[in-house]
């Protein structure tokens, strides 16, 4: 009888902690719900999601003072976490635009995934974000080297290949290549 009441506590004990677990970047998402509670964001905006490519973008409206711009990405995330919260970090607001770089991380997650497995994520998420927003023009950007990546570059470049190819699929998409342009 002992053993079966520090069993069903064991259980119990580890239930509970399992429940608090919260989804990775959790307080990320309720930070930027908060923001959102104290000033919505404007309808119309250029709507950024992705990694912390864009999250360490602070100045991005200096960038483009002409456009007004929504900037939700989340540092190290990874597409299926994007697409998690796809519901808090693009179907609240009404962009006129959506600018995604995401997929990165993918390969540093999943160590061994493969390019299709992202290219097939990437698709994934474009068809959430057209579910909501038919018309809306998306653009994605590409995967980017990165010199602590280096042994992912090869995976990148086919990732990259396929994303680009999937993407003419869907209409009023584009694919911005800044891959290249950073290996000069």
């Amino acid at each position: 009888m002992k053993n079966l009441k520090l069993i069903f506590l064991f259980v119990f004990a580890f239930t509970a902690l399992q429940a608090q677990e919260k989804a990775p970047f959790y307080n990320d998402i309720q930070q930027f719900k908060k923001q959102d509670s104290l000033e919505f964001p404007p309808k119309n905006a250029v709507l950024l999601i992705g990694s912390s490519t864009f999250t360490m973008w602070k100045d991005v409206q200096s960038y483009f003072p002409k456009h007004k711009i929504i900037n939700r990405g989340f540092g190290g995330s990874s597409l299926p976490d994007v697409i998690n919260f796809v519901g808090d970090v693009v179907y609240p607001y009404q962009p006129k635009q959506v600018v995604i770089y995401c997929g990165e991380n993918d390969f540093m997650v999943a160590g061994g995934i493969e390019p299709k497995t992202v290219a097939d994520r990437a698709k994934n998420l474009i068809q959430l974000i057209r579910a909501k927003y038919p018309k809306v023009p998306i653009a994605y950007i590409s995967i980017k080297p990165s010199p602590s990546r280096e042994s992912f570059v090869p995976k990148m470049v086919e990732a990259n290949q396929l994303i680009e190819r999937m993407l003419k699929e869907f209409p009023k998409t584009v694919y911005i290549n800044t891959f290249n342009g950073m290996l000069n």
